[in-house]
């Protein structure tokens, strides 16, 4: 019996880990680097850029990166652009902010290869809708 107890405490760490992977939502995969990278990466891809710029401080932002989770927006959204997001307060987010003429956060854009902007929305969306937002552009 001894046996028996310690075995299942042993695995009981194990399973539940194992049960959260498989749960676990997996959303929008954002790109790791700057802007400039992101815009190579979408000439090499021919994918557009999806941005997301946000503040910190910002509630509906935090709202927002909810719906980034959500699994039927990150199969849409990684497959279709090349997803970049940045804080609008740090230097790389002001010089966005200026060329695309930000003034409020959340401000979401989508841009073509060469920067210019095909797509633009603000503000927190339900998942349905930033999918929506992405179909503007690639159906």
């Amino acid at each position: 019996m001894k046996k028996l107890i310690c075995f299942v405490a042993f695995m009981l760490p194990f399973l539940v880990g194992f049960k959260g992977e498989v749960t676990r939502a997996k959303g929008i995969e954002f790109y790791k680097g700057s802007f400039a990278e992101a815009l190579k990466a979408s000439k090499e891809t021919g994918k557009p850029i999806f941005i997301d710029v946000f503040a910190t401080w910002c509630g509906p932002c935090r709202q927002l990166k909810k719906s980034f989770r959500d699994d039927a927006v990150g199969t849409y959204y990684n497959k279709n652009f090349i997803c970049f997001s940045v804080d609008g307060e740090t230097a790389e987010g002001r010089v966005i902010r200026g060329a695309y003429n930000i003034s409020s956060y959340p401000t979401l854009l989508i841009v073509n290869q060469d920067g210019k902007q095909l797509a633009r929305t603000e503000g927190y969306m339900k998942p349905y809708i930033l999918i929506n937002f992405g179909r503007r552009v690639i159906p």
